[in-house]
């Protein structure tokens, strides 16, 4: 080969290569994995770890349709147990044409959209880890007992005949959501309330009222007390996105008084307030649109749970094995050295049971 042609391959043959090293490193700067990345930070390589995750598809679960309800009997009780879940306090409220045992709130006040919502407290794997042993009463408790704790707990109420029509409508409705979910599957937005990533320093409710009076005094009052559906269906431009109807009592629940949940409920945890408000919450927002940051989720949970509300016996609550108490359940005793405070309002990077339990 003459000196021009090999110069000219040896020029493509340079070419190439540059452009092989320049990809690489607009790879590594994507995945963060690159030399210049900041002091003190682990620098090991894990940018095929970081490139598998910019195209795994998220596997979101979808609630089945309801126009797949099944007809007869079956599909009655599937239907009325879904009835239950948007309207319960037409049937066990203040005014409950059943029973008057609830402070008036409706099951999908924390179970969003029927419990159908994607992180929105949903009840897509209810169906598969029940019955399972409870490590809150150290018992063995079935759907219908998980049921009666929300009514008992999230409603302030008392439970209801878990032989009854109603109940069995629940559980029937709560199947029906789950059935296309295999027991230990792995599904987003599912299997409970995911919190928020822990902040370095405690929630705090000073900061959260600031959240609270910006973002959610619009649809629950400045006095925490929610709407009542009688007055919102009057103004039409205060209703976003609810489904209560004339016979429910509240448009937009109270977050605290008489009338919200109680201290033993499961919001009245700050991982799981703050984790459910952070993916939901202002309306529209959803666990894609996010409106607010951590530290806001974590300081209006704070607030609001720093709020009065009703408080139950709690005594027994993982009695039964204190290791098993999560880490921010607000009551003691506890099976470490960290504070009430600590436990209730943070930090909790520190905590060995919040980082297995939580992350």
């Amino acid at each position: 080969m003459n000196r021009t042609g090999d110069f000219k391959v040896r020029r493509v043959t340079v070419a190439v290569f540059l452009a092989i090293v320049i990809g690489i490193i607009v790879m590594l700067e994507i995945v963060g994995c690159s030399p210049g990345s900041q002091s003190g930070q682990d620098n090991r390589d894990t940018s095929s770890v970081s490139i598998a995750a910019l195209f795994k598809a998220e596997h979101l679960w979808t609630a089945p349709d309801t126009t797949s309800i099944p007809q007869g009997e079956e599909g009655k009780m599937i239907a009325y147990g879904r009835t239950l879940v948007i309207h319960t306090s037409k049937y066990f409220g203040p005014n409950g044409s059943l029973a008057k045992i609830t402070n008036g709130m409706n099951c999908q006040n924390c179970h969003l959209d029927a419990g159908t919502r994607p992180y929105g407290n949903n009840l897509a794997v209810v169906s598969t880890i029940y019955p399972k042993i409870s490590p809150r009463s150290g018992n063995m408790i079935t759907i219908a007992d998980k049921v009666n704790e929300c009514l008992s707990r999230s409603m302030n109420g008392a439970p209801i005949d878990t032989a009854g029509k109603e109940m069995q409508a629940y559980v029937a409705y709560i199947k029906w959501l789950g059935r296309n979910v295999k027991k230990g599957e792995t599904l987003a937005g599912t299997a409970g309330i995911k919190a928020p990533d822990f902040i370095s320093r405690a929630a705090d409710p000073d900061k959260g009222k600031l959240v609270y009076d910006q973002f959610c005094a619009r649809c629950h009052g400045a006095d925490g007390q929610g709407q009542l559906a009688a007055d919102v269906l009057k103004d039409p431009a205060k209703q976003q996105g609810g489904a209560a109807t004339a016979e429910d009592l509240y448009y937009y629940p109270p977050l605290w008084g008489s009338h919200s949940f109680n201290g033993v409920a499961t919001l009245y945890r700050l991982s799981k307030f703050a984790g459910f408000v952070q993916n939901n919450m202002p309306y529209p927002a959803n666990h894609s649109t996010r409106v607010l940051t951590e530290e806001q989720a974590w300081d209006v949970a704070a607030y609001v749970n720093s709020r009065e509300r009703p408080i139950k016996d709690f005594s027994k609550d993982y009695a039964a094995d204190i290791s098993k108490k999560p880490y921010d359940f607000p009551f003691p005793p506890y099976a470490d050295n960290f504070t009430e405070a600590q436990h209730k309002f943070g930090p909790y990077t520190d905590m060995a049971s919040a980082k297995k339990k939580a992350h």
